[in-house]
């Protein structure tokens, strides 16, 4: 077994939104979409898939599939070790296909396990995610406006909807891996 550092960022979003995280390499590619969710703050309320290599890999096709046409591998069946990362590849992850998030991720480092280290384990990022549901790139921004504006007719409705405040620069490492904590 491997550690792979992983940096995923964010597409379409600035300044940019990333995270940096450690994740062994036997792990599922549904278990690392569990823990990207889990690292950027979203919910795992939609659809999602990999890009790696010329391969699709994704949600089990019986699920959501319903004319057929989905050729993708199941992210529950396709480890990552079988990708045979190397320092430097990319792969492309996408979260919501109607708000289309789009995460580039590339392959730091591949390490050694540390004794006594419980893996995922997110060791840096910026800022915070886009709210789930906001409507992509074009609709975070939008949103952002609206709420830096106490003038605007909907910025007390987007206020609420987001639970109150938000604040776009806002992150911590420690706040993600009480989050992560779950996963292991």
């Amino acid at each position: 077994m491997k550690i792979l550092q992983l940096k995923i960022t964010l597409k379409g979003v600035k300044p940019p939104v990333w995270r940096r995280v450690l994740v062994r390499d036997d792990i599922t590619f549904y278990k690392l979409h569990r823990i990207i969710q889990h690292a950027m703050g979203w919910f795992e309320s939609h659809l999602y898939e990999f890009n790696v290599k010329g391969m699709v890999i994704g949600e089990n096709l019986s699920d959501w599939d319903f004319y057929g046409g989905y050729n993708g591998k199941n992210a529950k069946r396709v480890k990552l070790n079988t990708m045979n990362f190397e320092v430097k590849d990319k792969f492309k992850y996408i979260y919501d296909f109607g708000d289309d998030w789009r995460h580039d991720i590339v392959v730091e480092k591949i390490l050694e396990p540390e004794e006594g280290v419980k893996y995922p384990v997110c060791i840096a990022g910026k800022r915070n995610c886009p709210p789930e549901d906001v409507g992509g790139p074009w609709g975070y921004e939008n949103f952002l406006q609206i709420i830096k504006d106490p003038d605007h007719p909907e910025h007390e409705y987007f206020l609420e909807w987001v639970g109150g405040s938000f604040d776009p620069e806002e992150f911590s490492v420690e706040q993600v891996n009480n989050i992560l904590k779950t996963l292991r």
